[in-house]
C-alpha cells in the first residue's frame, strides 16, 4: 500500500525519488537504545540548525507531555517539491515521519494522499480549540480544508502586499497612496519614481514564481491561471468555530486550467506593459537574495513581498522607516494572495494521539510565540501579530499584513491542486514569453500555458 501510495504521489508532482542525506538529531537528550519506536518523529523542511531552533519548542512540549518523546528530522531541498520527494524517500525506506510541516504548496498533494484528516480531534477537543479559532481568521482555516475535512492548523502565514521604498516615494513629491488605490495610481506612482530617480533604478520589481509572481495582478482583478471553485462540506466545522461566516465551504478545487479568460489576458497585458514602459523588471525565476540587495540599496521602488520580508530587511541592515507596506492596487476587485504553512499527520502514523498534542501546543499562544519569536512570517493570530512588528520592530504599517484578510475577506490562497509542481511549472515556464513579445505575444504566450496546464492536470 504504501509503495502504490508512493509511486501515485510521484506521478502527480512528476519528480523522481531524490536522494539525501538526512539529519536525525534527538532534541531532548542523548539516544536511548531501544526507544527510537516510542518517539514522535517531527519533519520540517529545513536546514540543521532550523531544527536545532526548534530545541525550545521540543522543550515546552516536554513541559507538558513529560512522555512523550520527540525528534526532529531537518530535510533540506532546493524548494517543496524536492521536499515533499524526500519525504517520499523516507516512506520507502520504512522510516516516516508522524508530522510534517506543510505549506500551502503541498497541502493538497498531502491531504489526498499521505495526511491524515483532524476531523475527529477537532470535535472532540473543540472546547479547548475554539480559543484558536477565534485567534485566527476563517480563510486561513479555508485554505487547510480539502474534500470537506481540515487537514492543517495554520502556524504561520504570507499575504502578498507591496512594499514601497519610503525616500522613493518622497523624492517623487509622493504620498503614502490609499489603501483603495487603483491600477492607474500604481502605474503614475511608478512614473513618477522613475522620473525623480537617477542612475539604475526599477519602480517594480518582481519574481518569475507562484508567490508574488503574476498572480497578484490575476487575483487584484477577480481571475486566476486555474479556475477556482469550491468543495462541498465543511459545515460541521464552521457552524461549530464560525457560526456567523457565510460562504465558506470544504475546501478550494482548482480542477480546470483558465489562462485564456478576458481578465487573465488583461492582467497579462499590463504587466507586459509595465515591463516594455520599463517600469517593472523582466522576471526572472529564483529567490529573493538578489532582490533584498537591490531593495535594501534603493534600486527598487516597490515589490511585493509579505511580513517575512521584515525580519529579511533587517537582517540586510535596512531600518524599518527606509520602507513600508501597502496593499495591492484595484483592479476589477482587490483580492490577495497568501500563502500558509502548519503541520499534518502522516496517515502511516501509529501515533496520531501524540501528533495530535504535537499539533494543538504548537498553535496554542505559548507554542507559536516560542516556534516564532522574529517577524519571519505573519502569525495568524491576530493577537500575536503586534508583539512581532510593533514597537518599530516592523514598518509603520505593518497592520496591513493582517488586514489583508480582515479588509479583503475574499483574499485566499495560490493556486495549488494536488498537481501543484507541475501546475507552478507550467506557469513559470511561460510567463516570461508571454510578456516579453509585444502586446500580440500575450495571447499567443497564453495560449501555449493554457495547454501546458491542461496537460499538468491531466487533459483539463
Amino acid at each position: 500500500m504504501v509503495d502504490l501510495t508512493r509511486r501515485a504521489l510521484l506521478g502527480a508532482i512528476g519528480l523522481g525519488i531524490v536522494g539525501t542525506a538526512i539529519s536525525w538529531p534527538r532534541l531532548t537528550g542523548a539516544d536511548i537504545p531501544g526507544r527510537g519506536g516510542d518517539t514522535l518523529t517531527v519533519a520540517l523542511f529545513g536546514t540543521q540548525q532550523d531544527a536545532m531552533a526548534r530545541q525550545s519548542l521540543v522543550a515546552g512540549f516536554q513541559r507538558k507531555h513529560p512522555t512523550i518523546e520527540v525528534r526532529i528530522v531537518a530535510i533540506q531541498g532546493q524548494d517543496w517539491s524536492e521536499y515533499f520527494a524526500k519525504i517520499l524517500t523516507m516512506i520507502a525506506a520504512g522510516t516516516p515521519p508522524d508530522v510534517v510541516t506543510v505549506a500551502t504548496e503541498g497541502s493538497q498533494l498531502f491531504a489526498s494522499r499521505l495526511a491524515h484528516p483532524l476531523d475527529d480531534y477537532v470535535r472532540r477537543d473543540a472546547s479547548e480549540m475554539q480559543e484558536y479559532f477565534d485567534d485566527v481568521h476563517p480563510s486561513l482555516i479555508e485554505s487547510f480544508m480539502y474534500q470537506g475535512s481540515l487537514f492543517q492548523l495554520p502556524d504561520n502565514f504570507n499575504a502578498a502586499n507591496v512594499f514601497y521604498n519610503t525616500q522613493a516615494l518622497e523624492r517623487a513629491g509622493l504620498e503614502r497612496p490609499a489603501d483603495n488605490w487603483t491600477l492607474e495610481d500604481f502605474l503614475s506612482t511608478a512614473r513618477a519614481m522613475k522620473q525623480s530617480a537617477s542612475g539604475q533604478f526599477l519602480p517594480y520589481f518582481w519574481n518569475n514564481r507562484l508567490w508574488g509572481g503574476a498572480v497578484p495582478w490575476l487575483y487584484v482583478n477577480n481571475t486566476s491561471f486555474l479556475r477556482e471553485e469550491k468543495a462541498t462540506g465543511g459545515d460541521w466545522f464552521w457552524n461549530r468555530f464560525y457560526p456567523d461566516e457565510r460562504g465558506r465551504s470544504g475546501g478550494f478545487v482548482w480542477q480546470q486550467a483558465d489562462a485564456l479568460n478576458e481578465r487573465s489576458i488583461e492582467s497579462f497585458s499590463v504587466l507586459q506593459s509595465m515591463v516594455s514602459e520599463g517600469l517593472a523588471a523582466n522576471p526572472a525565476q529564483g529567490g529573493g537574495n538578489e532582490l533584498v540587495s537591490l531593495f535594501s540599496t534603493g534600486s527598487v521602488g516597490m515589490t511585493p513581498a509579505g511580513g517575512f520580508w521584515v525580519q529579511g530587511l533587517a537582517e540586510a541592515g535596512v531600518a524599518n522607516d527606509a520602507y513600508d507596506v501597502t496593499y495591492f492596487p484595484r483592479m476589477a476587485g482587490q483580492r490577495h494572495q497568501f500563502g500558509a504553512g502548519g503541520y499534518a499527520i502522516m496517515e502511516t502514523s501509529s501515533r496520531k494521539d501524540e501528533a495530535w498534542e504535537w499539533l494543538k501546543y504548537c498553535v496554542s499562544l505559548d507554542g507559536m510565540r516560542i516556534a516564532h519569536p522574529k517577524p519571519d512570517s505573519s502569525s495568524p493570530r491576530r493577537s500575536l501579530n503586534t508583539e512581532l512588528y510593533g514597537a518599530g520592530v516592523g514598518p509603520a504599517h505593518w497592520e496591513v499584513f493582517y488586514d489583508t484578510l480582515e479588509k479583503f475577506p475574499d483574499t485566499g490562497p495560490m493556486p495549488a491542486p494536488p498537481q501543484q509542481a507541475a501546475v507552478e511549472s507550467a506557469l513559470i515556464k511561460n510567463v516570461v514569453s508571454t510578456i516579453t513579445n509585444g502586446p500580440s505575444g500575450v495571447r499567443r504566450g497564453l495560449e501555449t500555458m493554457q495547454r501546458d496546464l491542461e496537460l499538468a492536470l491531466g487533459g483539463r
